[in-house]
């Protein structure tokens, strides 16, 4: 497999002794078309994935994101799968504005990903029409976090820096509280669960006709005994926040982030809480953004901790008054 280290050693250098990105964007298109020919798009992906991580964070824009572009001929091109310490879609899009990149031949669904990714960042693409999320940050989903922690840090070395957030962050204004002593039946086939399950994989979702402390007894009640499926009441350590405070760990969550394995990138936890909140407030998901923020404003989000909890971990309802439903989202992965 072809390291960091390799590319670093022998890579080509153009007049000025600076790396020839020209020569290194032509290596990694040709090396990565010959290993799709061998095994297909996981080998091809795997074989050059420190060259791209090169390329995408040093080239300047045109050359960086020429890894992207489809015209490259069969298995030649980056796609949004494609990740060495991140997905180099994000690397491309941390480097540069998107006044650099939108007149770039950048295929569809990374095109959509850097988009997103410039918008956590700050940018203000208003104008453009970009899937599942608005081209702006809305005022909920800057509140809770810096601009700096949105999205990953990449360094040459491939070391990246990923702020955490797990939910709750620590026990700090929390309280002991009454769990109820029946939980409602849980409500199924509203597509806001199924959304909210697959934030990734290491979380559940389920949803009832009640208040939020309701549908977190639904998790909560098992994990304070250890036995999923234990007997409702009880207490637990939890309480309520604002849906600004949870927005960054919905986020992080729907990157795919978790104990093992790479983040999948924070432009795609966005586009999949948006997409998540669009179907609480609408179950076809057919709703404006004026109507999700409808939603925020109303809602009412419960937090609580679990006996098993380490580094990676959710516990998060969401009540929404005006239906009379509320949904619970839970998990945690294991270092």
């Amino acid at each position: 497999m072809i390291t960091s280290g390799t590319y670093e050693q022998r890579r080509p250098v153009d007049s000025s002794g600076g790396p020839d990105w020209s020569a290194l964007l032509a290596d990694y298109r040709r090396t990565r078309a010959e290993a799709f020919a061998r095994g297909g798009e996981r080998v091809a992906a795997e074989q050059v994935a420190a060259l791209g991580h090169m390329v995408a964070l040093g080239a300047p824009a045109p050359i960086a994101a020429a890894l992207f572009d489809p015209a490259a001929g069969p298995g030649a091109a980056a796609g949004e799968q494609d990740n060495w310490v991140g997905p180099l879609w994000e690397v491309l899009a941390v480097r540069h504005l998107w006044r650099e990149l939108a007149a770039l031949p950048i295929a569809g669904p990374v095109r959509t990903l850097v988009a997103h990714t410039r918008v956590l960042l700050g940018e203000d693409l208003a104008g453009e029409r970009l899937a599942a999320a608005p081209p702006v940050l809305h005022p909920w989903e800057q509140a809770g976090w810096e601009v700096g922690d949105r999205v990953t840090e990449y360094r040459a070395g491939g070391a990246a820096a990923t702020p955490h957030f797990p939910l709750p962050e620590s026990r700090e204004g929390l309280t002991p509280v009454a769990l109820p002593p029946a939980v409602p039946p849980t409500v199924a086939g509203w597509p806001a669960t199924a959304a909210l399950g697959g934030l990734c994989e290491w979380v559940s979702a389920r949803c009832v006709r009640g208040t939020a402390a309701e549908a977190a007894a639904l998790f909560a009640a098992a994990e304070s005994v250890g036995e999923p499926g234990g007997p409702p009441g009880g207490s637990v350590t939890g309480g309520y926040l604002p849906f600004a405070a949870a927005y960054p760990a919905l986020v992080r969550a729907g990157s795919g982030a978790g104990a093992y394995g790479r983040s999948g990138g924070a432009a795609r936890g966005r586009v999949r809480v948006w997409r998540a909140l669009a179907a609480m407030a609408d179950p076809s998901g057919e709703c404006s953004p004026a109507e999700v923020d409808a939603l925020v404003a109303r809602m009412r989000c419960y937090t609580w901790c679990a006996p098993a909890d380490e580094v990676w971990y959710l516990h998060l309802a969401l009540e929404d008054p005006a239906t009379g439903l509320a949904w619970a989202v839970s998990g945690s992965d294991y270092d």
